[in-house]
């Protein structure tokens, strides 16, 4: 099942296990069951501190398989076999199960072993999502250091009647005791913070009481995180505000044009960027969405969600962009159910299926391609009289036997049956006459909207939105600089974003020292 490279590389990570693993696999004679064993004998074959156990009569998912200590029941579950993306998941669970300690922060995990009541979680996954991993790695964790959590990982495309029977139409879903409680990529913070629910007035609190900051950057992606090396390096104090840290990185799957680096994906970059700026003294607060800006004469104060403010000498705001919406009729009520905005995660649950992509640009067409080999059928529309994406990009959706191309076409309404989606409108905007598609999804690509609300009033917006800075990155406000897709920068590209947020951090060092300077 697992080749010559791969068992070697395993073989290596079960060395740091510490403690004996029992793996109780939940097997029936089909196709899949017979590959998960092939798996498992894998592993087992590996080292003699892992036990395989075979039942068919336990009343589990087949294929599944437990995770546990002999004699102790854990809670980690995968129903599945977790190849591709929860490859990573897997290996993490045997470890930790063996008794190889986590690198979460020692806080968070006294946070998990604390919490006061029964949890049963379940994550509907798919192979190919590079969202996923996350989710199904924090939840085992938390099963791991709790006994009263239990989490069964599993793979949605081996259960298609529990799929269609909830519902789930992206992924990682996720419900805690059969009620649905998330759905997209989640933190092991995330998730401890939604369950223990003293978690944020205690936080708020500890953040409140934070001496002020000589440079606040509010965002965490390349370049807030790239403000903050800078600004660290110049020893000074630095803090840093983040809703999610990587912000838009963390749902890109490819990356393979930022210089040095010849190709990654969005999560790992997330992780580099955290990690380097670990490395210098700068206080992280992640899970902090700013609310409001409050200038000041001597300090300027941030109002975050959570009832916390922050005050400092000088401000970076990265808060980058999200998904355009495409602001119809039926979008909202069939988000993730059938409106999805992630083609690499949740392409598989429309396997078969008839698709469509809004967006022409070079999103909506790799989108379009992808989806291709998975789907049905894809049509692609285009609001302009013609596609944008990179003509290298056009030929080969061209070339593709499954996708119809619509152009000078403006989509006005998601149409769906209550529970989910079956149809879609647009106007031929050169006919001028409506015209209806039967789809089950609809994947929106159309570009992003800077996270900048709660800056209305307060420094100058362009009319998108977007916050006008100078060449220094300096905004409308004295002391408070700006960076990255947020920005009237061009060209919303992940090394311009960082390059930006190096650039602002010089800024505000530069106005730190003139203004702090004695007369």
């Amino acid at each position: 099942m697992l080749d010559a490279t791969l068992k070697t590389q395993l073989k290596a990570y079960l060395e740091r296990v510490t403690k004996p693993i029992e793996i109780v696999a939940s097997l029936d004679d089909s196709a899949a069951s017979g590959e998960l064993q092939g798996l498992l004998d894998d592993i087992v074959s590996l080292t003699d501190k892992i036990t395989l156990v075979a039942r068919t009569d336990d009343g589990e998912r087949k294929p599944s398989f437990l995770i546990t200590n002999p004699g102790i029941d854990t809670g980690v579950r995968f129903a599945g076999i977790p190849l591709g993306h929860e490859f990573t998941s897997l290996v993490l669970a045997l470890l930790q199960v063996g008794g190889h300690p986590s690198k979460e922060a020692q806080e968070t995990i006294e946070q998990v072993r604390n919490l006061d009541g029964d949890f049963h979680f379940e994550t509907y996954f798919s192979l190919s999502c590079h969202n996923c991993p996350d989710v199904v790695q924090a939840l085992n964790l938390m099963s791991v250091l709790n006994p009263r959590i239990r989490h069964t990982a599993i793979d949605g495309g081996l259960f298609p009647a529990e799929v269609e029977a909830r519902q789930i139409m992206a992924v990682p879903m996720v419900f805690l005791n059969g009620t649905h409680f998330g759905q997209g990529r989640m933190s092991l913070e995330e998730i401890v913070a939604k369950v223990d629910h003293n978690a944020v007035a205690r936080d708020a609190e500890k953040i409140s009481a934070r001496a002020p900051y000589d440079v606040l950057v509010v965002g965490g992606g390349p370049a807030g995180a790239a403000a903050a090396v800078y600004a660290a390096r110049k020893g000074i104090r630095t803090g840093v505000a983040a809703e999610r840290f990587g912000g838009q990185v963390l749902d890109t799957l490819g990356i393979e044009n930022f210089i040095s680096i010849k190709e990654t994906e969005g999560p790992k970059f997330a992780i580099a960027l955290e990690e380097h700026v670990k490395h210098y003294d700068v206080d992280i607060m992640n899970l902090q969405r700013a609310e409001a800006l409050v200038p000041g004469d001597d300090l300027i104060e941030v109002k975050l969600a959570s009832g916390a403010s922050l005050k400092a000498k000088s401000l970076i705001i990265s808060t980058g962009a999200r998904w355009r919406n495409i602001n119809v009729p039926g979008e909202a009520e069939y988000k993730n159910k059938g409106v999805a905005y992630c083609p690499h995660c949740d392409g598989p649950l429309f396997k078969g299926k008839r698709v469509a992509v809004i967006g022409g640009g070079n999103s909506g067409v790799e989108a379009a391609i992808d989806l291709a080999g998975i789907v049905g059928h894809v049509t692609l529309i285009e609001y302009d009289s013609k596609l944008r994406a990179d003509e290298v990009l056009q030929r080969k959706l061209r070339s593709l036997p499954n996708v119809q191309i619509i152009v000078s076409a403006q989509t006005t309404e998601v149409k769906g049956d209550g529970q989910k989606v079956n149809g879609l409108t647009y106007r031929d905007r050169v006919s001028g006459q409506e015209q209806s598609l039967e789809l089950e999804g609809v994947f929106v690509q159309i570009g992003l909207v800077p996270n900048t609300d709660w800056l209305k009033g307060t420094v100058e917006l362009s009319k998108h939105g977007e916050i006008v800075v100078d060449a220094k990155g300096q905004t409308s406000v004295p002391g408070v600089f700006a960076a990255g897709d947020a920005t009237t920068v061009p060209y919303k590209q992940i090394i311009i974003a960082a390059g930006d947020g190096a650039k602002a951090a010089l800024g505000a060092f530069d106005h730190l020292i003139r203004t702090t300077a004695p007369a």
